[in-house]
């Protein structure tokens, strides 16, 4: 199976908040990094689906939009735009490594500074 269609299925069920095909598509040992911080903020399929069922998939209006998606090897690169999170859409850069049929890791960058890369008001 091509690692970009993986990618959209976990996409398509993102977008249908259906956890059970959503979660299906990631491998058990799944890593999600959001750089800098070097360490994995969710790690093992049992955080994974508690974390997007709690935190995700109760929205109502949750929806990702692909604004460009990248394929090199085994590495898919999706810029998009995430709805219903807040008041205004997120636009995120997101990888996924695929092995064996599986998402395995997950790294998210956001088009927000981390807190300690925005600089202080002078005043």
């Amino acid at each position: 199976m091509k690692p970009e269609a993986i990618v959209q299925r976990q996409l398509d069920a993102y977008n249908a908040r259906d956890l059970t095909r959503f979660v299906a598509e990631y491998s058990d040992q799944i890593r999600v990094f959001r750089p800098p911080t070097p360490t994995a903020i969710l790690e093992g399929k049992q955080a994974f689906s508690d974390f997007y069922a709690t935190k995700r998939f109760n929205l109502p209006n949750l929806h990702a939009e692909i604004l460009n998606r990248m394929v090199i090897g085994t590495k898919v690169i999706d810029h998009e735009r995430v709805l219903g999170m807040g008041e205004n859409p997120q636009e995120v850069a997101v990888v996924y490594e695929i092995d064996r049929g599986f998402i395995q890791c997950v790294w998210l960058f956001s088009g927000e500074l981390p807190l300690a890369t925005v600089p202080k008001d002078p005043s």
